[in-house]
């Protein structure tokens, strides 16, 4: 198998989020189908001082995670989840180290982001951005934060 180096991830300029929830919308549509964005979605923008993202950062911390291999890094540096072999059982989810894995009612398996870049195309402010960066450099960030 090949050991990508490089993956894409998003970028978020909170400077110029308006919090229109376009970005939660276009990815319920690629996820479920449906532009209902909130728990459909695999990112979530929220409200405080400024806004702020939770999306996955494709660290990978998950794939070893998973009892029945469920997820694993394709060629591209994203990490995905097979649907016909995840059993469920939600571990991707509790172990998380940024709660990025998304569970919604509306289906046994989680569901997280793919970098496919429809939040970004959706985004009127421009607020988003798809950014190629060192799967090594993902790593150590949320290692250290972590306190590892």
């Amino acid at each position: 198998m090949d050991n990508p180096k490089i993956v894409k991830i998003l970028k978020f300029y909170a400077e110029k989020c308006k919090g229109c929830l376009e970005c939660e919308k276009a990815c319920s549509k690629v996820h479920f189908k449906t532009d209902e964005g909130g728990d459909k979605s695999a990112i979530h923008i929220h409200e405080g001082k400024s806004y702020e993202i939770q999306v996955c950062n494709q660290c990978g911390l998950c794939i070893d995670m998973c009892p029945v291999g469920a997820l694993a890094r394709r060629k591209n540096g994203i990490v995905t989840l097979d649907k016909n072999t995840c059993i469920g059982c939600q571990a991707c989810v509790g172990f998380c180290p940024i709660d990025a894995m998304a569970k919604s009612d509306a289906r046994i398996e989680p569901f997280k982001c793919i970098s496919c870049g429809a939040c970004v195309r959706a985004c009127p402010e421009k607020a988003l951005e798809l950014i190629e960066v060192k799967i090594d450099d993902i790593k150590e960030i949320v290692y250290h934060k972590q306190g590892a």
